[in-house]
């Protein structure tokens, strides 16, 4: 009878450990591991490490083996001749030949984009890090919210029921007319049309979040009651303005892309300037034939050649104009990317200060709410509130707590967002959000 029992006791245990609903920085690790997009930008990024290798091989020599087997067969007939003299002629040639760029200038420029292009790769994967931990949070909290919204609505449905009921009695006795119960019928009615869109809405936002991390959610760990959250540290908005417009990764890219665009510029004139190579080479032939001397051949030679271009039909001149508008529109981009920085860091930052507000606003709001709830709750039973007072009541603090576990999931995802935008969002700052969270 104990082993029975013990694998019973056993069973539940691991189904309860199996139970436990997912934290933030479990479904992060999904997302790093099933996102596609961050799959992709992973993938540009290894790409992008390849560009430094190509630019350099511009700049290393080249090595070839070049040759070929020839056979010729000829029949000659001289004038004087009854018969014809046949020739077979075979010929084997090998070449070993070395090239090194010695001045090659849109070749060294080459290389130093490829520096740049690299930096840009690795710059962009780091702001789809970011974007990572962002997407990740809003789609987690937009279920918290859609969970919230729909318990609170079915809160509602269970206390308009017991109201419609008391109503209906109410009128059964005589002590209240037609009026309340159709009141309360109406109130019923509407609650169950908002729970249905509350189902709705919280299978899109599971769906949402289904997307990222690659497999249909299960539960997930909640925010506890209550938690207090923190102001942005540092305090000043300029220090966060400041940090957007030198360190955002958008910001980072568009300065590599200007310099970019400088080389560019460099690289494109070259083709007025001149080339020269360093250039080595051995070479082996072997001849075989009935009317040639047959033999061997063998020759190395080294030197210097160059090249000096006069003229290309203004391509040339085409080309540098048309790099020197393109780093124009880089500069440009720089500054419109440094706005947009500083802008979303404003905004970031006012919005976890007035969530802030709103949060600490919503809380004394709640208790405000219930407290009226009981006052009407009270007077309806006494007679000096009627039926619509309590609906009213109950509608409000259950909107009022919805509206507060709202303000504090966009307070907690404007924080996010300040950081990223500021450059500094790691995974690390999803530990201190998950820490505020609870098994449901």
């Amino acid at each position: 009878m104990q082993k029975p029992l013990i694998a019973v006791l056993m069973a539940g245990a691991f189904f309860s450990l199996n139970a436990r609903a997912a934290d933030l920085l479990q479904v992060y690790q999904q997302a790093l591991a099933n996102d596609a997009t961050y799959a992709s930008a992973r993938a540009s990024a290894d790409a992008g490490r390849e560009r430094i290798t190509q630019g350099r091989a511009g700049l290393l020599p080249t090595v070839g083996i070049n040759g070929g087997y020839g056979k010729t067969d000829t029949d000659v007939t001289p004038w004087n001749a009854s018969s014809a003299v046949n020739t077979n002629l075979r010929t084997n040639q090998v070449q070993v030949a070395l090239t090194q760029p010695l001045f090659r200038w849109d070749r060294w420029e080459t290389y130093q984009q490829s520096k740049l292009q690299q930096a840009i790769a690795e710059a962009q994967f780091a702001q789809a890090q970011q974007d990572l931990i962002t997407r990740v949070a809003q789609a987690y909290f937009d279920v918290l919210s859609a969970q919230d919204t729909l318990e609170s609505t079915r809160a509602q449905k269970v206390a308009t029921t017991e109201q419609l009921a008391s109503a209906k009695r109410n009128f059964e006795v005589g002590t209240q007319t037609i009026t309340d119960t159709h009141e309360a019928q109406a109130a019923y009615d509407l609650v169950v049309s908002q729970e249905l869109a509350a189902v709705n809405d919280l299978e899109n936002k599971k769906t949402a979040l289904q997307a990222i991390i690659g497999t249909p959610p299960s539960a997930l760990a909640t925010l506890r009651a209550g938690v207090a959250l923190k102001s942005p540290e540092p305090v000043s908005v300029d220090q966060w303005v400041s940090a957007a417009e030198n360190q955002n990764y958008a910001v980072t890219v568009a300065e590599l892309s200007l310099e970019t665009a400088k080389r560019e510029i460099s690289r494109r004139r070259s083709g007025h300037y001149p080339t020269l190579d360093l250039t080595a080479s051995s070479s082996y032939n072997k001849t075989n034939g009935q009317t040639v001397q047959s033999g061997k051949t063998t020759s190395n030679a080294i030197g210097i050649s160059y090249t000096i271009p006069l003229f290309n039909g203004f391509a040339v001149t085409s080309q540098v104009r048309e790099a020197i508008a393109l780093e124009d529109k880089a500069r440009n981009d720089l500054e419109a990317n440094r706005r947009n920085a500083a802008l979303n860091a404003r905004q970031s930052f006012l919005g976890v200060n007035t969530g802030l507000a709103q949060v600490k606003a919503l809380e004394a709001a709640e208790v405000s709410s219930n407290s009226a709830l009981e006052s009407n709750k009270l007077g309806y039973q006494v007679g000096v509130r009627i039926n619509i007072d309590v609906l009213n009541a109950q509608r409000q603090l259950y909107q009022t707590r919805t509206d507060l576990a709202r303000a504090r999931y966009n307070t907690i995802l404007a924080g996010l967002r300040l950081k990223a935008a500021a450059g500094s969002l790691r995974e690390d700052d999803l530990q201190s959000i998950n820490a505020l969270l609870q098994q449901p």
